[in-house]
């Protein structure tokens, strides 16, 4: 048996001087401001975070890592979606993981093979089983104006057994 999740995530870009650093897809990006969050604010691995919970027919990340929850302040995100690949690879096997990020900046081509290797590494997968895309909106929208940055994914869970 296969079943798909999708997942969905967006955060606005910090106020300019709040400290925080850019990541996306476990890697920290040069970039004048950072994205607001409880934790790191990790659009990328978090969407696929809920892609994989969606697939197990598992609760959403919320559930799992509160905001409400001191813990997970200014979590990793990767290690995050670490523990969400142990929990659904109890019975099940990702055959694969594809997202896309959207933002205007940065550009994320530069980006993406580190990005797929540190997520394929905290998901235990190859690089290959992980796709890694950028779009912008055309300047349209609140991504479009650079106010934050959103990302999308999609996964393929086997039955393991």
């Amino acid at each position: 048996m296969n079943r798909v999740g999708t997942g969905y995530d967006v955060h606005a870009f910090a106020e300019p001087g709040a400290g925080r650093a850019l990541v996306l897809g476990g890697v920290e990006i040069p970039h004048d401001r950072g994205l607001a969050g409880h934790s790191d604010a990790d659009v990328l691995a978090h969407a696929i975070t809920d892609a994989l919970l969606g697939a197990a027919g598992l609760e959403d990340i919320g559930h799992y890592f509160p905001d409400t929850d001191e813990r997970y302040r200014d979590a990793d995100s990767i290690e995050l979606l670490r523990e969400v690949g142990k929990m659904v690879g109890d019975g099940w096997r990702l055959a694969n993981v594809d997202a896309v990020v959207v933002c205007e900046r940065p550009k994320i081509r530069d980006h993406r093979t580190r990005m797929r290797e540190r997520l394929a590494g905290a998901l235990g997968v190859e690089p290959s089983q992980v796709g890694v895309r950028g779009t912008t909106t055309e300047r349209l929208g609140f991504t479009g104006r650079g106010e934050g940055i959103a990302a999308q994914a999609v996964c393929l869970l086997e039955g393991a057994g």
